[in-house]
């Protein structure tokens, strides 16, 4: 396996669940020492529709998982580790919490 890097979070939303989404990413922002990207009100790259990027180290994946369970109230988030490979980033390094969606892996070759 490569060398896991860090990881991104990107929180998945769709026109009418966007202030929560906002209001999810910038709380995570203040509680966590982590880049919060862009709100994409239209999906970019492999990500099927709105969603936010959250980056951040590997030293903080164990407290930020809870985190997020306990607050992400219904929204989708697609977990994955930076090796280098997007591919493998996407599909092999990744987790979901909520519901699993399918990704545009076309934007990624």
């Amino acid at each position: 396996m490569d060398v896991i890097k860090g990881y991104h979070a990107h929180v998945y939303f769709d026109a009418d669940e966007y202030p929560q989404a906002e209001a999810l990413c910038l709380s995570a922002g203040e509680q966590f020492s982590l880049k919060v990207g862009r709100m994409h009100v239209k999906p970019v790259g492999p990500h099927p529709r709105g969603s936010c990027q959250l980056s951040f180290s590997a030293s903080l994946l164990g407290e930020l998982i809870p985190w997020l369970l306990q607050h992400r109230n219904g929204l989708t988030v697609l977990f994955h580790g930076i090796s280098g490979d997007d591919l493998k980033d996407h599909t092999d390094y990744a987790f979901w919490l909520g519901k699993e969606e399918t990704l545009n892996l076309d934007a990624l070759n």
